[in-house]
């Protein structure tokens, strides 16, 4: 029944269907939806202000069954031929939009969801001391990053400056180790009131869905200033996110139980539905495939994450952005940043290119990519996240 064609090697398929914002020639920004090398121009196709807006957020704040009931329209539109005359004037080619930051951050959140990203980085930074926190198994660890940072995919990345070691003493200057972070983020749709904590079970409620994410880090600005109260600036320059939102509906099938947990968490924590995903992504480094990192290792999952940012009455708005942390599996070919696939510099990668690098320098590209299992046994893209490096400004 389908008749929309699609090619192997088209971004999204029919299923995926994913949201983001968009401009053609000198147009307003509006919201369409991906599907293969077309982008769907949803305002004049639904008639609805809600996608004639220069951003998601409205879209999102309309809540799940507003959500439930689009995608089950533009999945009858995009499969069956008989509203094949009614889609076709509105699908644009792909090619022909800029795509824009797709949602309006309120507040963003980062974890600390890796057990295998967290001991790691214990042992580089805190070599004579457990390499988990105390707190690690009993809760999932994060802190709060700044929204006014967190970039679309594909603006440059301006390399920070900040203070840092120099042998014995402090200096300021352009981080020398500057770094990338392989990331699942999520979007709030239905905010929450202050005070009233959102459980483990009503993830599907407010959360509605999927981005990339880059979390760019400067690891020698970090292991300065990151005694007692954690990162801060080595973090706060940029965070890139891809311009498609990935519907929570549309990750069904790689939903997976998530790992066995030793202690037992908290009752608020207690994960009744499985919400580990078993997506897969790609590290690129100046076209290199460098790292497959697997989202199912880690041990803390979203719906934990939501839990935990809420118990203590903290409220969540649309917009709201909270991501999983560096996603790192076993090394070698799992990691999930340039910190331990180097381990910290001392294993310098190859390149194809010739070049051997340990962090990055002005210049590098660095492209992340993921996918996850969909419908009868497919692999459906969940789209790229880009930035590349640029000098850090004269002083």
């Amino acid at each position: 029944m389908n008749w929309l064609p699609l090619g192997d090697e088209d971004p999204f398929d029919r299923w995926t269907l994913p949201y983001g914002v968009f401009v053609v020639g000198g147009s307003a920004p509006r919201v369409g939806v991906a599907v293969g090398s077309w982008v769907l121009d949803l305002a004049p196709l639904a008639g609805d202000e809600l996608f004639a807006q220069p951003s998601l957020n409205p879209f999102l704040a309309a809540g799940r069954p507003v959500w439930d009931a689009v995608r089950a329209r533009l999945l009858s539109l995009v499969t069956d031929p008989r509203h094949r005359e009614l889609v076709e004037p509105h699908l644009i080619p792909a090619a022909d939009v800029e795509l824009r930051l797709p949602f309006e951050v309120a507040d963003y959140v980062d974890f600390y969801a890796s057990q295998t990203h967290a001991e790691n980085v214990g042992r580089l930074f805190r070599p004579d001391n457990p390499a988990l926190p105390a707190a690690w198994r009993h809760l999932p660890i994060g802190y709060h990053g700044r929204a006014g940072t967190v970039v679309v995919s594909g603006t440059p990345i301006v390399r920070p400056s900040g203070l840092r070691r120099a042998g014995d003493s402090v200096e300021f200057g352009p981080s020398l180790r500057l770094d990338i972070e392989a990331e699942a983020g999520f979007v709030v749709g239905t905010p929450s009131a202050l005070g009233a904590p959102v459980p483990v079970g009503a993830f599907e409620d407010h959360v509605f869905g999927m981005v990339l994410v880059n979390d760019w880090s400067a690891r020698d600005i970090q292991a300065f200033e990151y005694v007692p109260l954690g990162p801060f600036l080595g973090k706060s320059f940029a965070t890139s996110v891809s311009p498609w939102v990935v519907p929570l509906a549309a990750l069904s099938h790689a939903r997976v139980e998530p790992p066995p947990r030793s202690p037992a968490v908290a009752d608020y924590l207690r994960d009744e539905e499985p919400w580990a995903l078993d997506v897969s992504f790609e590290v690129e480094w100046n076209g290199t495939v460098v790292s497959r990192p697997p989202q199912r290792s880690l041990y803390w999952m979203p719906a934990q994450m939501l839990a935990h940012l809420t118990v203590n009455g903290a409220s969540v708005r649309t917009g709201d952005l909270y991501a999983s942390g560096t996603i790192s599996g076993p090394r070698p070919g799992g990691s999930g940043c340039f910190l331990e696939l180097t381990w910290n510099g001392a294993e310098p990668v190859q390149l194809t290119d010739g070049a051997r690098r340990t962090f990055l320098e002005d210049g590098d590209t660095v492209t992340l990519r993921a996918t996850a299992p969909g419908p009868a046994g497919s692999r459906q893209r969940l789209g790229e996240v880009t930035g590349t490096v640029a000098p850090s400004p004269s002083p």
